[in-house]
């Protein structure tokens, strides 16, 4: 077991060797515990405490969340049945900061469709990765090997994104649907898992238009060149569809400013088929084409 401390300022070091002392008492278990100071950041933190691990597989987890009791056992199975599988997630039950279940699972609450869980169950990941991430870090399990494709982690990447995106590029990746966590929602959440509203998503297509897109493309840029280094392991097909998210990107980040300029590339784009491709369809569509301009 690794424990990174990101440079906290409460007593959870404290409480983690408090129990620690307690568990080491009563089993062999290994524990190393991992102090930043200063902090390293969510991702650079979570690169350390994976390159600290030594087991075959590695179990991500989150400081707030809580384990199912048969959570690794079920995962664990499915590596041992399945030689091929380089990451594994599942959903997850939604709780309250007090624990209290919220009646809604993750998958749930992000809208993860149908026909994206069957890709992954069909060897296709690498299609559902490049519309969305739909792989929360707090549900994975992976291969250590996946390590050497996956490290360093870049900092424009969130961890669990990345090495899903990376596993499923020279792997398999795939997916178990029951909720084998409680994902704690609270308002210091790093990453969260909320529900969208209607008013929300017509707020985020009225917004003014950001640098986000131009972020994303600089994210394609950066996965296409690390998968570019990896020669066979990675499939023509998938390069070929890393480039097409990244012309996607690009597209969309050098829209024109004024509304009424966008009309016409933008559905000449979505005529190519790119917007269900490469992102959310007409959700996609509809905040390029209202977004206001920025500076």
């Amino acid at each position: 077991m690794v424990i990174s401390d990101d440079a906290s300022n409460d007593t959870c070091v404290e409480i983690a060797e408090s129990a620690i002392a307690k568990l080491q008492s009563q089993s062999a278990v290994q524990v190393q515990i991992l102090r930043n100071n200063p902090s390293l950041k969510v991702v650079k933190n979570f690169e350390q405490a994976v390159s600290a691990c030594t087991g075959d597989l590695i179990a991500l987890c989150d400081q707030d969340d809580a384990w199912h009791p048969d959570r690794l056992e079920r995962m664990v199975a499915e590596f041992e049945r399945r030689p091929d599988l380089l990451l594994l997630h599942s959903n997850a039950r939604l709780i309250d900061a007090q624990g209290k279940d919220l009646s809604e699972s993750l998958f749930e609450a992000i809208e993860v469709q149908p026909f994206e869980l069957a890709w992954i169950h069909s060897g296709r990941a690498i299609d559902t990765l490049l519309r969305r991430n739909v792989v929360t870090g707090a549900t994975t399990v992976f291969r250590r090997s996946l390590l050497q494709y996956a490290l360093p982690f870049p900092r424009e990447w969130l961890h669990d994104e990345w090495l899903a995106m990376v596993a499923a590029s020279v792997g398999r990746v795939d997916v178990l649907e029951a909720p084998l966590i409680d994902y704690r929602q609270h308002a210091a959440n790093q990453v969260g898992a909320r529900r969208e509203t209607l008013l929300g998503k017509m707020q985020k297509a009225l917004s003014t238009r950001d640098h986000t897109l131009a972020a994303r493309a600089v994210r394609v840029e950066i996965l296409l060149a690390r998968l570019l280094q990896f020669g066979d392991a990675v499939s023509p097909d998938t390069i070929a569809k890393v480039r097409k998210k990244l012309a996607h990107q690009r597209f969309r980040a050098s829209l024109p400013q004024r509304r009424a300029a966008r009309w016409l590339p933008v559905l000449g784009e979505l005529v190519t088929g790119r917007y269900n491709q490469f992102g959310r369809g007409l959700h996609c569509v509809a905040r390029d084409l209202l977004e206001s301009g920025g500076g």
